[in-house]
C-alpha cells in the first residue's frame, strides 16, 4: 500500500508540473529534401489549437525535359519532447502535375495529373529567436496516377521563420 501511495504521489506531482506547450501561430519557410522531383517547397504552417496545426506546401521543379509542381496539405499533432524540442505526426494529401519530354527515338512524352495520400512524422527545434528547424519523414502513396502509383518515401529539412 505504501508503494501505491508513493507512485500515485509522484504521478500527481509530475502531471501538475507539466507545462502546456504552445506552438508558433505562423511559420513560413523552405522544406528541402528528396521528393521525386519536388526537392524544395515553400512551406507554411498555421496553428489551429495549442498543439495542432495545418501545414501547406508548394513544391516545383523545372529541369532538363522535366517540370512538375505539387500542392500538399497536412493536419498535424505536435507533442513536447524536451524544452524547445517537439515531435509531430500528421495526415494529408497532395495534388499536382508533371511533364516529361522524352527526346529518345520512340520515346513517349508524359503529361500526368496526380493525387496522393500522405503521412508525416518528424522532430523540430524552436530557437529563442524566430527560427524553427525540423527534420521529417513523409510516406506517400499515389491514388490517382497511371505512371507512379506505388509507395514513395521522402526525408526533408525544414527551415522556417516563426511569427504571430
Amino acid at each position: 500500500m505504501k508503494k501505491i501511495i508513493i507512485y500515485t504521489s509522484i504521478l500527481v506531482f509530475s502531471l501538475a508540473n507539466i507545462q502546456a506547450q504552445k506552438i508558433a501561430n505562423n511559420a513560413i519557410g523552405l522544406r528541402i529534401g528528396d521528393a521525386d522531383g519536388f526537392g524544395t517547397e515553400i512551406n507554411y504552417q498555421r496553428a489551429i489549437f495549442d498543439t495542432n496545426r495545418l501545414e501547406i506546401g508548394l513544391g516545383w521543379q523545372d529541369g532538363n525535359g522535366f517540370n512538375a509542381f505539387k500542392l500538399s496539405g497536412f493536419y498535424e499533432w505536435v507533442w513536447l519532447l524536451d524544452g524547445s524540442f517537439n515531435w509531430y505526426a500528421g495526415v494529408g494529401a497532395g495534388i499536382g502535375t508533371f511533364s516529361l519530354d522524352d527526346d529518345f527515338p520512340g520515346g513517349n512524352d508524359v503529361d500526368e495529373f496526380f493525387v496522393n495520400a500522405a503521412g508525416t512524422i518528424g522532430i523540430e527545434y524552436s530557437f529563442d529567436f524566430p527560427l524553427l528547424l525540423s527534420l521529417d519523414f513523409r510516406p506517400e502513396i499515389g491514388l490517382l496516377n497511371d505512371v507512379d502509383d506505388d509507395l514513395e518515401f521522402e526525408i526533408a529539412l525544414g527551415i522556417r521563420y516563426q511569427f504571430n
